[in-house]
C-alpha cells in the first residue's frame, strides 16, 4: 500500500483556446495530488490467485494564470477532467492442477471522472444532438438523439444516463463538480497453457470476452485534450499460441 501527498506552487499545464485545436501554456497557483494506492495479491491456493488495487485523486487552484481566456483569474478550486474519487480492478483465476485448463474473472470499478463541461441542466440543454445521446440525456419520455436534440424540459424529470448532472444551485468546481456515472465492466477468459500435452512444443488456446454485459458507459466526456471516449462494446477474442 501507497499513501501519497503531492503539493506544488506555480504549476504549469497546457489548456485549449475554446473549441479549436490551438494550444497555449497556462500557470497554475497551486495544486495537490492525494490519495491511496494499494495492491493485493494472494498466494495461489489450490489454483485460485487473486488480485485487487486502487487508485487517487487530483486537486488544483487555479488564479495567477498566463494566457488563460476561458477562466476567470480569480482564486478558486476546482477539479480537473481525469480526477476520480475511486477505481479498483480485481482479478480472479482458477487453474485445474499445474498445467490443467483455467478460468478468469476480471471486474472493473470506476467512480466517474470529473465531466467540466456539463455543470447543470442549461448547459446539457445547450450540447448538440449528438453530444446530448453520447450523455444518454433525457427530459421526461424524450431521449435525446443525433438529429432531434432536447432543447428545453418545461419542468420534466431530466438528466442523463451516462453522466451526472449536479442539481440545480449545486455544483460546485471543488466539493460537487459534474462527473461521469460510474460503471462496473467485467471481462471473463477462459484457456488453457498446454492444449495438446506435447513435449518440445507447447500450444496455447484462449477464448475470451470483454465486457461481458455490454455496458455502455464513458469514460470521459469533452475533455479539454481527449475529447469523449467510450467504454468498447462487448467484444469476443480467440488466441492461439506456440511456445516452443
Amino acid at each position: 500500500m501507497n499513501c501519497f501527498w503531492k503539493y506544488i506552487r506555480n504549476a504549469y499545464d497546457f489548456d485549449t483556446l475554446f473549441n479549436t485545436p490551438i494550444t497555449f501554456p497556462i500557470e497554475w497557483r497551486k495544486s495537490k495530488i492525494d490519495g491511496v494506492s494499494a495492491r493485493v495479491n494472494l498466494a495461489d491456493i489450490h489454483g485460485f490467485i487473486q488480485r485487487a488495487g486502487t487508485h487517487p485523486r487530483p486537486l488544483l487552484w487555479t488564479g495567477n494564470r498566463r494566457l488563460d481566456f476561458q477562466f476567470p483569474a480569480e482564486l478558486r478550486c476546482l477539479r480537473i477532467d481525469h480526477d476520480q474519487a475511486f477505481q479498483q480492478t480485481t482479478n480472479l483465476r482458477y487453474q485445474y492442477h499445474k498445467n490443467g485448463p483455467w478460468i478468469a474473472f476480471t471486474w472493473r470499478y470506476d467512480s466517474g471522472e470529473v465531466a467540466g463541461s456539463v455543470p447543470d441542466l442549461a448547459a446539457a440543454l445547450a450540447l448538440t444532438g449528438d453530444e446530448q445521446q453520447a450523455i444518454g440525456f433525457f427530459c421526461g419520455p424524450a431521449v435525446a438523439t443525433l438529429f432531434n436534440p432536447n432543447t428545453s424540459c418545461n419542468g420534466q424529470p431530466c438528466g442523463a444516463k451516462r453522466l451526472n448532472i449536479p442539481a440545480a444551485g449545486t455544483e460546485n468546481d471543488d466539493t460537487n463538480p459534474p462527473r461521469i456515472a460510474a460503471r462496473h465492466v467485467f471481462d471473463l477468459a477462459i484457456g488453457t497453457d498446454d492444449l495438446f500435452h506435447t513435449d518440445r512444443v507447447r500450444w496455447t488456446l484462449q477464448l475470451s470476452a470483454v465486457n461481458l454485459t455490454n455496458q455502455a458507459a464513458l469514460f470521459n466526456f469533452l475533455s479539454t485534450f481527449s475529447g469523449t471516449h467510450f467504454v468498447g462494446p462487448r467484444s469476443y477474442r480467440a488466441e492461439v499460441g506456440m511456445v516452443f
